[in-house]
């Protein structure tokens, strides 16, 4: 399968505002996107994932490394790159005083399409994601999630063949994130290769056919979503009992069928037990504390989530968000 994206090695280094130190941005990322997948680039603010995508759309030269866009350089071919991509940044860039309408025709024509062309996409794109009835009206009686899908349907207009999205749905409700993601499932499916930054965890989990963690400039972690939860150990029966005092029975009795170490906490009386096999490691764990007459409160499967991985590779859960990047600088 050819690649689309293709980084090597990316180094960015900023001046510090504070004085002459150096900020490496970037130190040394690499990664590929396959043709017709998504990755998803995992990271809080901070971590270097909106420096990635800026040296990937040509907006930022890097200090070292090299990367190409369907195998145009970003630095070299810079105008190639442009051609095929289409990019949704952070902040929806619209203009407030335009209409619907004529945001996408400005987009249309700035990449340089035909007026006939330009006219029939805007149609089509503005159908495609229902703003149809919106479309003469002016970009100040939008609101937050049509403003956000007039972005990407500005990027669009070209018809990409690689698509960069940068936290697309930072600031939506739930209601407008689940209808994005629905259109980002659509493209896809039409081909489009995806390269998707993101500080929601289970965003990622959706969207993404492989996931790479980036946090201090470095990528720390790169595969799929089941394949990074599996570095960080399986499933386990968590448990909670109704009698604190027997806690040490209970730590005795899993331990003769757990794949690891048993885990108590007296205070909550809550018991974890690593596992493999599913649901029916669940009822032997109730059956084995049955017996010995253990009264169980409550009793469950879980699997290690993306906010688990995070939390094993970074040393903090993705929700504590670091400062913003351009404020690192």
């Amino acid at each position: 399968m050819t690649n689309a994206i293709v980084a090597e090695d990316l180094v960015k280094v900023y001046k510090s505002r504070r004085g002459s130190k150096e900020v490496r941005a970037l130190d040394g990322v690499s990664l590929t996107v396959p043709e017709g997948t998504v990755l998803g680039l995992l990271g809080p603010n901070g971590a270097g994932k909106t420096t990635t995508v800026r040296i990937l759309t040509t907006l930022l030269r890097p200090d070292g490394g090299h990367a190409t866009v369907s195998g145009f350089d970003v630095v070299k071919q810079s105008k190639d790159v442009r051609r095929i991509m289409g990019l949704s940044g952070q902040y929806a860039a619209v203009d407030e005083n335009l209409t619907g309408w004529e945001n996408l025709y400005m987009f249309g024509r700035l990449y340089e399409l035909p007026k006939a062309e330009t006219k029939k996409r805007v149609g089509e794109l503005l159908e495609q994601f229902n703003l149809s009835d919106a479309g003469d009206r002016t970009i100040k009686t939008y609101s937050g999630g049509m403003r956000r899908r007039l972005d990407l349907a500005g990027a669009l207009i070209g018809d990409p063949h690689v698509l960069f999205l940068d936290e697309p749905t930072t600031g939506l409700d739930p209601r407008s994130r689940l209808a994005m993601w629905d259109v980002i499932r659509g493209l896809v499916k039409s081909g489009t290769t995806l390269l998707l930054t993101t500080q929601y965890l289970e965003e990622a989990d959706e969207l993404a056919d492989r996931i790479a963690v980036v946090d201090t400039g470095k990528i720390i972690a790169e595969g799929t979503a089941d394949e990074l939860k599996a570095q960080i150990g399986g499933e386990r029966v968590e448990i909670i009992i109704s009698d604190a005092s027997r806690m040490d029975d209970v730590y005795r009795l899993l331990s003769t069928v757990s794949t690891g170490e048993v885990q108590i906490d007296k205070r909550t009386r809550k018991v974890i037990s690593p596992t493999k096999g599913g649901a029916s490691r669940v009822l032997e764990a109730a059956k084995i504390l049955d017996d010995e007459n253990v009264e169980i409160e409550d009793i469950a499967l879980r699997r290690p989530s993306l906010d688990d991985v995070f939390l094993n590779l970074t040393g903090h859960k993705a929700e504590e968000i670091a400062v913003e990047e351009d404020e690192n600088v």
